[in-house]
Formats: C-alpha cells, structure tokens, sequence
C-alpha cells in the first residue's frame, strides 16, 4: 500500500491566505493523505475558513494561543501518515509536489531519507514566483548539508521537506521556547538523523513573502534570544553528530553570518556570540557584509549602515509586494496551481 501523508497546517491570523493553502493542499494528485489544519488561537476568521473544508480527507481543530512550534506539535499528535508534510497557512504546494518525491519506490521505502524539493518566492501571483536555487538544491550527506547551512547561510522552506514518520520521531518535537529560526535548529535535527538528503527538482512548492507579522523579520529582544538560542543548539546538533576541524570552522562561520543581526545594538548578546566562537577555536568574530556597507559604516557607523539597510531593503519589498498585489487584483483570480 502506498504510504499516507499528513499535510499539517499550522495557522494563525491567516484568514487572507488559509483557503488557497488548503486548496493547495488538498488538490494533491497523492491520493493518500489527510490534511489537519490546528488553528491557534486566531481572532480573525481562520477557524471558521479551516471548517468550511472538513471532510473524511480535513480535520479542523483549534486550541488556545501557544505560538507557531507549539501548534505544529499539537497537529503532529494528530498525523497519522508515513510521511509529514509541513505547511505554513500562507504557502503553496505544486499539485504533484508529494508524488514528485514518492515516486521512487527506493525512496518511498527507506524511512530514513529526507526529501526536498525546489521553492519559488512570490507575494500574490505565485506563478510569477522565483525559483532561485541555494547551495541546499542538490543530494547531500547529512554532515555535508548542515555545514553548507552553516556556511552558506542558506535556508530551505519547510515546505519543501517530506519528512517519514521513523524521521520525524528520531529528530523529536519542536522547540517550544523558539519562534524565530525555530525552522532551523529542527531542520538540523531532522537531516542529522537521516542517512541522506535526496533532492527532487521536479517537485515545487511556494512561499509567500512580504507578510508584516512574519516571524523572521521581528527584531524585539526576545526575537534576538531565539536567534541566538536557536544558534546554540544548531550547533550543539552538529557536534554533538560530527565534532572535527571542519564542522568547528562551519559553526564559526555561522555565528558570523548572525553577528549582523545583534551588532551593534546588542552588546551582551555579542559578548555571548564571541565567547561562543572562542570556544570554537576562533580568535575573533569577522562581520560578513557587503562593501557598500562597510563603506557606508566607515563613515557613519554601524548602527547608521543597519537601519539604512533596513529602511532601503524594506522599501524594495513595500514596492515589489503592492505593485505586485496591484496586478493580481487587475486579473482573474487563479483557482488552482
């Protein structure tokens, strides 16, 4: 028998986007799945959307404000498939994305392989998406694809895994106490414990970008205690697997790829980041930016070069997202991918 699959949507606030996902979600050509949607906490319609599609196939629930990890916990208790598919309130799936990455039988029958696929970015028009491939599209070694992570400072859409269920026990559950790069530090666990990454180019999904309550773009002092956590414990995961000269050097280079995001302003969370890299081996932390910011740093600081930076890079997406949100209203709405 063909493996089940649990498409679980974690959702909150999500009233804009949910009926899409769902749509997205359900109008898989894999037939074997069910789809739980956990609603957490929500004061907009999201329940009431996510209700209108129960069925044998959809399962509605919802439970009170506990944040994004522990809402994905609480519909993992609820899957009963082989394989978990992940899926954000406001992303996509190709309709073949699931059977792009089961379509091998070798694959569909070692549990200890973790599927990927390709991601495009969009805001509205999803078939205007870019598909722009990082150093993680293509099959890896478990070490290997942390340490490309790490050094690369690349990111993959959780919707583009397809995690087994013999996977998704070994890597254990979310991490309650992180809400940004709680995708990350889970992310390290689960290809840690894999044999290895496969990626299948042909299977697609989508992630929508531009959203004002997005987690990763919150900078309060708790988001920069989860980044900073979620730091520690990615690289603990790695060393705790593979402790070399090679490893140490990608952990170094991933407290440097983040040591913008806490400089200048956080000085104690800096200190933590240095003491970290030390004992990593490191004599010293090195800033990675671009030349225009130095430049723009040597003559007006950094603090002045980060907030022009947000302020430039915030402008660009206002301008991408409501042009493009102006031509998604100006045609017929899509009904399906």
């Amino acid at each position: 028998m063909k493996p089940l699959v649990s498409i679980l949507i974690p959702a909150f606030n999500a009233e804009d986007w949910l009926a899409d996902t769902v749509k997205s979600a359900i109008d898989q050509t894999w037939e074997r799945k069910e789809i739980i949607v956990v609603d957490d906490g929500s004061t907009d319609a999201t329940l009431q959307i996510a209700k209108r599609y129960e069925s044998k196939m959809v399962k509605a629930v919802t439970q009170a404000n506990g944040g994004s990890c522990e809402t994905r916990n609480k519909a993992l208790s609820l899957a009963q498939g082989d394989y978990i598919q992940w899926l954000d309130a406001d992303d996509l799936l190709a309709p073949d994305k699931l059977s792009c990455q089961l379509k091998r039988d070798d694959l569909g029958q070692n549990a200890r392989v973790l599927l990927t696929s390709a991601f495009g970015m969009f805001f509205y028009r999803y078939e205007k998406a870019k598909f722009e491939p990082t150093v993680l599209w293509q099959d890896l070694e478990p070490v290997e694809w942390v340490k490309l992570k790490f050094t690369s400072n690349a990111w993959m859409n959780p919707a583009g895994w397809l995690v087994s269920r013999r996977l998704t026990e070994l890597a254990g559950p979310w991490d309650k106490r992180l809400a940004r790069d709680d995708d990350g530090e889970y992310i390290c666990r689960v290809v840690l414990a894999s044999e290895k990454v496969q990626f299948v180019r042909e299977a697609k999904c989508y992630y929508r970008v531009g959203l004002a309550n997005s987690l990763s773009r919150k900078r309060s002092d708790t988001a920069h205690k989860e980044l900073l956590l979620s730091s520690k414990l990615s690289i603990e995961h790695l060393l705790g697997h593979t402790d070399n000269n090679e490893t140490r050097a990608a952990c170094i280079r991933l407290l440097e790829n983040r040591l913008w995001y806490f400089y200048p302003e956080k000085d104690e969370l800096v200190k933590e980041l240095e003491k970290m890299a030390k004992d990593l081996g490191a004599a010293k932390l090195k800033l990675i930016e671009t030349r225009k910011y130095l430049i723009f740093a040597k003559y007006f600081g950094d603090g002045s070069a980060k907030r022009m930076r947000y302020i430039v890079f915030g402008f660009k997406v206002i301008l991408r997202k409501y042009l493009d949100k102006l031509f998604h209203v100006m045609r017929p709405r899509h009904r399906s991918l």
